[in-house]
């Protein structure tokens, strides 16, 4: 009789570089925007898309409010405003904790996706249940009387976008040489 053996779609392995740099550099700028955020507030500008303005919430409503309420401490109501929220601030905490675990020891404790269509499509069922619960919560994350449409939102993610793909070009051609 044969028998099945499940494998992690995510394999960790400790070794003498740091493979996950990048992910160390996002997790400080994130953090660093959070706790700007607990001192000074809530960005200035509206960070929403048009869908927002019409009732349509999308996975990431209520991020921003959700990681501000998490870095000044206020946990459930960061978890009301979206999950994702305390997620990131907790996982950018153990990006930075690893990054110091390999700094003082020299080894790197280092993740490898083993099973990428396994983790796609458990991302996939995720993305649509917070996007049913964002939606079912548009009361506490949609549109404020006197909100108004401001394209910052979408100038950030097209700067996030290009951030993104002039960094993998430079990889890319790094690679390459």
């Amino acid at each position: 009789m044969e028998t099945m053996r499940l494998r992690s779609p995510v394999g960790l392995s400790v070794e003498d570089t740091d493979r996950l740099r990048p992910a160390t550099v996002a997790a400080v700028a994130g953090l660093v925007l959070g706790g700007a955020m607990a001192v000074f507030g809530l960005p200035p500008v509206d960070l929403h898309g048009p869908n927002h303005f019409v009732g349509v919430m999308s996975p990431l409503c209520g991020a921003t409010r959700s990681v501000w309420s998490a870095m000044g401490g206020d946990w459930a109501m960061a978890w009301r405003y979206n999950p994702i929220g305390p997620v990131l601030v907790l996982g950018a905490a153990a990006v930075l904790a690893r990054a110091a675990l390999g700094a003082a020891t020299g080894r790197w404790v280092n993740a490898t996706v083993r099973a990428p269509w396994l983790l796609a499509g458990a991302a996939a069922a995720l993305t649509a249940a917070l996007w049913v619960r964002q939606q079912l919560n548009a009361d506490l994350v949609g549109p404020r009387p006197g909100d108004t449409f401001s394209p910052a939102g979408i100038v950030l993610s097209a700067a996030v976008l290009a951030a993104y793909g002039l960094y993998r070009l430079y990889r890319h051609r790094r690679a390459g040489a």
